[in-house]
């Protein structure tokens, strides 16, 4: 694409044809005429083929690749691959092996989304089975066989019911050392051996992630949001990353903390399609098309972690993919089916549905409700900022002090402090995904829990649940959950980020779910108390339970989670796959509307824009809307009266150029028809400048520093000095070009919408300077006030 016209904000787009020719002055027309022919006729002897100016180079090793901590050029990769396409059908004919090729290549995507999805199943449900024997370790043990968690353990019994936890074939630790299993000297051993598995778990998990993969910390969405969009972590998807995260998400889960397994799922889901992208080459070696199997293997780590196939792709849609077309959406779905399949089958939750929180609600929930479920938005919103705001500055604060030195110190300092006051209420001393159940559960005949603890008589256990005053222990329950709201929204805002594998999707559920179920009592109360009112509408005149608490659980805690990560399609979704609750869509979608308007209006940015803000990834939000009048002058570098780094077509020695590598750090550079014209010809980038001046020395003879360093097809008259160096092949033909006077508008609409690494910014046909990815977003930095200087780039 190419933009030349001068007037502002009135920028034509021209269509590139296949052969780019040069820009130089009108005169040169004939020479122009007579370089396109040559070239024609090069073009048919040369294996090297191009399009839109990019030249694929088989033969010089490592071009095409990119730098740790750069931004990939996503033009220019896919239209390697538009390249190599053409290429693989144009031989289709030639013989049955071209055929087979085209066949394999045709099918290689759905192989690699397909392995994805075996393999992120799989191990999703390792984490499942691990997570839940070890949190049950902190407890007790089942003697007859060690590996059993309580459950199992207990179906391994002849007896029916251990909900109480008088299931003998189950030791607690206490038992264990020869006391009863009831009592104060009990009590104590048990509180002790919670303190100290949690303390060891959480050791276990930080030395392993400081020692063996640093970047297996924290969830990891907020830097698959960032390479998804075209930056380059290398490490960050590896074997080492995928092993620690998974071990360490184990254990630091098992210890008790207030973190979810469910972001971290993602980020180990990536991994596994980064590894298994290399065994297909279409995709192992193109950056651009490896994105694509990774929006789908986000996908899938979002179905494992809920049991919500369709939320994962939504999840991957809507949060973290950043170019994501019709055929990955397909794929998407394919491979996060595939996932949800084979964690069906190894069925580590042990009950007949793969979701996580089943829920059976047998009421319609009633008009007047959306008015507590709007008001629980509102709180969610509220919840959801507190948090927010509390984890950035806490962030902040571990990254510019001494703390962040003590990575481990700082883990067991929480864990301790965790385990201390979590032990106490029985609401906190339960697993967390333990705690949403209950919530989100109906009181029926057969719940032993406080919570459920109505003056009611059962006579039958088919007869409906009447509606009936709160006794002692849903006064007591009450107290109990507001404690454990205060001390999970204090300890998650302390925990996530630590150099853990943590994430933040189960304690914003169990957040919300608790100010739901707070609500819903209330409410129920009130329709006991005044079930003629208006409001109830008469649903309530009956004497029959109207009010079903569990519901509100549910839609508060989506109302939290919404507010946190601001996402709305892919939350009402997964909500409802997460607990089969599908005619409750409306009050889902009630609260999380509310409660992203409130998280809106009280701060912009979620927790993973927070983040990546706070980190300084390269990241462009395509949701930000640049409103202001500056021009591409005001951005380019160099300034006007700075010159301006480039590199001649047909001029420059091998020694000029490597002096020009060495002076100056830029990630490429324009090649202008001669230092007096600045006309423009292509651009090159410094790595394959390196790459491919270093493979010359290696293995043309006689190429020396004195040599000419040629970028045109015309060969120049042959002196007696050493031969040319000829580097037409690595020259980008097609530059993306804009004129000074484009307003900054538009630049950054085309760094968003087409993927650009950088751009060249002329004035009558003329180059004057340059704008990068960088240039783009510490302009926007600056206009908003922040410091520009926050921007990671290398």
């Amino acid at each position: 694409m190419k933009f030349s016209n001068g007037a502002r904000g009135g920028s034509h787009a021209y269509p590139i044809e296949e052969d780019m020719i040069d820009i130089t002055t009108a005169s040169g027309q004939a020479e122009r005429n007579a370089r396109n022919h040559h070239e024609e006729d090069d073009s048919s002897t040369n294996c090297t083929s191009s399009f839109g100016g990019v030249h694929e180079t088989a033969d010089i090793p490592g071009i095409g690749q990119y730098e740790d901590f750069h931004t990939i050029d996503w033009q220019r990769d896919i239209a390697r691959d538009r390249m190599r396409h053409r290429y693989i059908v144009k031989k289709k004919h030639d013989s049955l092996w071209s055929l087979i090729e085209g066949a394999h290549d045709a099918w290689s995507g759905w192989l690699c989304v397909l392995l994805v999805g075996l393999f992120t199943g799989v191990v999703a449900g390792v984490i499942d089975i691990g997570t839940s024997w070890m949190t049950d370790l902190k407890f007790g043990i089942c003697p007859q066989a060690f590996w059993l968690n309580k459950e199992q353990c207990c179906w391994s019994s002849e007896e029916t019911t251990f909900d109480t936890g008088n299931c003998s074939q189950w030791l607690t630790w206490s038992e264990v050392l020869g006391q009863s299993r009831t009592g104060a000297g009990a009590y104590v051993i048990s509180y002790l051996f919670y303190i100290m598995c949690a303390l060891l778990f959480a050791a276990l998990s930080a030395s392993l992630v400081r020692m063996f993969a640093p970047y297996a910390c924290g969830s990891g969405i907020t830097e698959i949001k960032t390479i998804l969009s075209g930056f380059i972590i290398r490490g960050y998807l590896g074997k080492w990353t995928l092993i620690i995260k998974s071990v360490g998400l184990i254990l630091s889960v098992s210890a008790g903390l207030s973190l979810g397994k469910e972001g971290p799922m993602v980020h180990i889901a990536c991994c596994i399609g980064n590894i298994l992208s290399y065994l297909f080459p279409k995709y192992g070696r193109n950056e651009a098309k490896k994105r694509e199997i990774l929006s789908a293997a986000a996908a899938a780590g979002v179905s494992v972690a809920f049991g919500a196939p369709i939320g994962g792709v939504l999840f991957s849609l809507e949060e973290v993919s950043y170019y994501f077309p019709l055929k990955t959406l397909w794929r998407s779905f394919f491979c996060a089916l595939i996932a949800a399949f084979i964690l069906r089958y190894i069925n580590p939750f042990g009950n007949e549905h793969s979701v996580l929180f089943y829920v059976e609600y047998n009421k319609p929930w009633i008009f007047f409700e959306l008015i507590p479920f709007i008001g629980l938005g509102i709180i969610g919103g509220v919840i959801a900022t507190l948090f927010i705001k509390g984890n950035v500055k806490w962030c902040r604060y571990r990254k510019y002090s001494k703390l962040g030195q003590y990575p481990v110190t700082e883990v067991l300092l929480v864990t301790a402090i965790t385990a201390l006051v979590a032990y106490p209420n029985p609401y906190t001393r339960m697993n967390t995904s333990e705690l949403i159940y209950l919530l989100f559960s109906q009181c029926g005949i057969s719940n032993a829990d406080d919570l459920c603890d109505y003056n009611r008589n059962f006579t039958d256990v088919n007869s409906a649940i009447e509606l009936a005053p709160a006794g002692p222990g849903v006064h007591r329950a009450i107290w109990l959950l507001i404690l454990a709201l205060i001390f999970k929204l204090i300890m998650t805002i302390f925990t996530f980020g630590m150099k853990v594998p943590c994430g933040l999707f189960i304690p914003s559920l169990c957040l919300g779910a608790i100010a739901g179920r707070i609500v819903g009592v209330g409410m129920e109360q009130l329709a006991y108390n005044y079930p003629n009112n208006w409001l109830f509408s008469g649903e309530c005149a009956t004497g029959y339970d109207c009010i079903t608490p569990g519901l509100y659980a549910m839609v508060g805690a989506a109302a939290v989670l919404g507010g946190v990560t601001r996402m709305t399609v892919s939350l009402v979704v997964i909500m409802f796959e997460l607990t089969g609750g599908v005619r409750y869509i409306v009050p889902l979608m009630a609260a999380a509307m509310a409660s992203k308007w409130v998280g809106d209006a009280l701060g912009r940015q979620g927790i993973y824009d927070a983040h990546i803000a706070l980190n300084g990834y390269p990241f462009l939000d395509s949701k930000y809307e640049f409103a202001h009048t500056s021009l591409a002058a005001d951005v380019m570098q160099p300034k006007r009266n700075e010159s301006l780094a480039v590199i001649t077509q047909d001029s420059m020695t091998v020694d000029d150029i490597e002096a020009l590598l060495k002076e100056t750090e830029h990630n490429g550079y324009p090649v202008v028809v001669s230092n007096e014209s600045q006309y423009l010809v292509g651009f090159v980038l410094r790595r394959d400048l390196n790459l491919a001046i270093a493979n010359a020395r290696r293995t043309v003879d006689g190429i020396s520093g004195q040599s000419l360093v040629i970028f045109t097809n015309s060969n120049p008259p042959q002196t007696l000095g050493p031969p040319h160096l000829k580097l037409k092949k690595i020259l980008d033909m097609a530059p993306i070009t804009i004129t000074d006077q484009t307003p900054m508008e538009t630049v950054v609409d085309m760094f968003r919408k087409l993927g650009l690494r950088q751009t060249l910014v002329t004035h009558n046909g003329r180059l004057l300077g340059v704008i990068t990815k960088k240039d783009v977003l510490r302009h926007i930095k600056q206009l908003d006030n922040e410091d520009p200087n926050s921007v990671l780039f290398n």
